[in-house]
């Protein structure tokens, strides 16, 4: 399935305005309804190309930007890691880098932000027009028989889930957003209003609980995989449930937890061995599959992308590092850019006897065994750009979880990109999230907490409070581009009650900042473009 859907998504890509099968470039442009016709091919090459937005390089609404730093994971990634603890970037000369790692942005346009927003905005646009075109009666008109019509109505409600999860990440870094269904005007000179964070945050849950819902038809939960299905939308109403309190102002735990309890019996288990999660063939192997809730797959030999987990792989070591007989995450790149500080590391993992020139260290926890730190030093202080200050993390890696670096060397050598998919959402999380809820709602969440300390080879003996969710979630979800959302739940992100290195500024003790930054603003080119849009309060 993994090719299939590649296959679909790379035909749709290459597409050109003349050929264009799928869905408009620009973000206002009616896609003509003669691609379609009633041939399944069609509807389902629409259908990746609706995918294939969180993952694409295309450049169309940003031209100043490169391709790989504009992807949505990639982009969304950096906002969510290196504004907050877990990761700081070397590319001082990038314009983006300096003003996420200090958290000192403002309303001039960063291109990483900048990618979010637009990105995000732009598939949601896709998504309507995909659903405009593919109505019953736009269907009947075309002389689609019942058999494909049905098919499609799953296409449907996949496409509506991503529309949901595209409005989460809108809602989760901007706020009050534009707001536009497949109900909407479109073209010309229509501009959508913009809606409430609240607004936006009941629509998203209600769209979820139908999807979810006897009556919908989206795919079964592990029916398909990479494509989403009810466990994800359901994986997805329990963050929104999580968060609920920061983007309405009223909290919903007993929602979050009882949504985690239906999740439970959709039949999805932890991976037995957690680094497993995270290797090069996760998307083969039926352990780690079994644990995700929706990925974004990334294969080497069909996408060529810098974005996602190619990012991920190649930026956190540098070119030294990579030899003839050692690639340590299984690929050709080294970029010097993300690494962790050592700080997080210490604090959460509890790592000793560290051997910088040899690269050896101890620890306990198995989620901290993937710290490289040879020829590293220990401190960023004064040197938060450069790169070999700093542990570098290989949680990503290229390598399938049945092989060694040495057994893996021959095929390494011509990867210069990822085949580990990305988890956008997985039962770690939701069992995390479970914890949480039940620490809030009341209930017993020991034994999923259990479950994970175990699997992390660590006592599952603990008190489930608000520091042991910080820690546990700073462990478990380690660069999976939760942690900006997860600090600002807990009322960490900009408060002195927790600091760490360049937090608020250019001081590595690191100082509280503007509590308005909990969202970022929206770019000066949007506001410019659509006048009904009111700036973010503090910019």
């Amino acid at each position: 399935m993994k090719k299939i859907i590649y296959i679909l998504i790379a035909a749709a890509a290459a597409s050109c305005v003349r050929d264009l099968d799928t869905l408009p470039l620009n973000r206002t442009e009616p896609v003509a309804e003669y691609v379609y016709g009633n041939d399944e091919s069609a509807y389902l090459s629409g259908l990746a190309r609706l995918y294939f937005q969180f993952a694409s390089n295309d450049l169309t609404d940003l031209q100043q930007m490169d391709g790989g730093a504009s992807e949505l994971v990639r982009a969304f990634w950096s906002v969510q890691e290196t504004t907050a603890d877990a990761a700081k970037c070397s590319w001082e000369n990038d314009a983006w880098v300096r003003a996420l790692n200090t958290n000192t942005w403002n309303e001039t346009q960063n291109d990483a932000v900048y990618a979010v927003y637009v990105r995000t905005l732009q598939g949601i646009s896709y998504v309507n027009e995909y659903l405009r075109q593919t109505t019953p009666d736009k269907l009947a008109s075309r002389g689609v028989d019942e058999a494909l019509a049905a098919k499609i109505s799953t296409f449907r409600a996949e496409a509506r889930f991503i529309r949901a999860y595209l409005y989460w990440i809108a809602l989760d870094c901007f706020g009050p957003v534009p707001f536009s269904t497949e109900e909407s005007p479109f073209g010309g000179t229509y501009t959508p209003p913009q809606a409430s964070r609240t607004d936006i945050f009941n629509y998203c849950v209600n769209e979820l609980t139908y999807l979810i819902s006897d009556q919908s038809p989206m795919l079964e939960p592990r029916s398909l995989y990479p494509r989403a299905d009810k466990g994800s939308a359901a994986g997805l109403l329990a963050r929104l449930y999580l968060n609920s309190e920061v983007y309405t102002g009223v909290p919903r735990w007993a929602e979050a937890k009882a949504v985690c309890e239906v999740i439970f019996d959709m039949g999805y288990a932890l991976c037995p061995d957690y680094p497993a999660l995270f290797r090069g063939d996760n998307g083969q192997n039926p352990q780690a599959r079994g644990e995700m809730l929706w990925t974004i797959a990334y294969d080497a030999s069909n996408t060529e992308s810098y974005g996602g987990t190619s990012y991920l792989l190649a930026a956190t070591l540098a070119s030294t590092d990579i030899t003839d007989t050692s690639k340590p995450n299984g690929q050709v790149n080294g970029w010097a850019g993300l690494r962790v500080p050592y700080e997080y590391v210490s604090r959460f993992f509890e790592v000793s006897g560290q051997d910088y020139s040899t690269g050896e260290y101890s620890v306990d926890d198995k989620r901290g065994k993937v710290f490289y730190i040879k020829g590293r030093q220990e401190s960023m202080d004064g040197a938060l750009y450069s790169f070999m200050n700093g542990w570098s993390c290989l949680k990503f890696n290229n390598i399938p979880h049945d092989q060694t670096e040495q057994e893996y060397l021959p095929t390494a050598n011509t990867n210069s990109f990822a085949n580990v998919d990305f988890p956008m959402i997985r039962l770690g999380e939701i069992y995390l999230i479970y914890a949480e809820a039940c620490m809030h709602a009341g209930g017993d969440a020991s034994a999923r907490v259990a479950a994970l300390r175990e699997r992390a080879g660590v006592s599952p003996d603990v008190t489930v409070d608000k520091d042991f969710i910080m820690a546990e979630r700073a462990r478990e979800l380690m660069w999976e581009a939760h942690r900006r959302t997860d600090l600002i739940r807990l009322g960490l992100y900009d408060s002195d009650e927790y600091l760490w290195p360049y937090k608020g500024g250019d001081s590595f003790a690191g100082q509280p900042f503007a509590s308005y930054k909990r969202i970022f603003p929206i770019p000066p080119t949007e506001l410019a473009t659509n006048k009904s849009l009111i700036q973010n309060p503090g910019y």
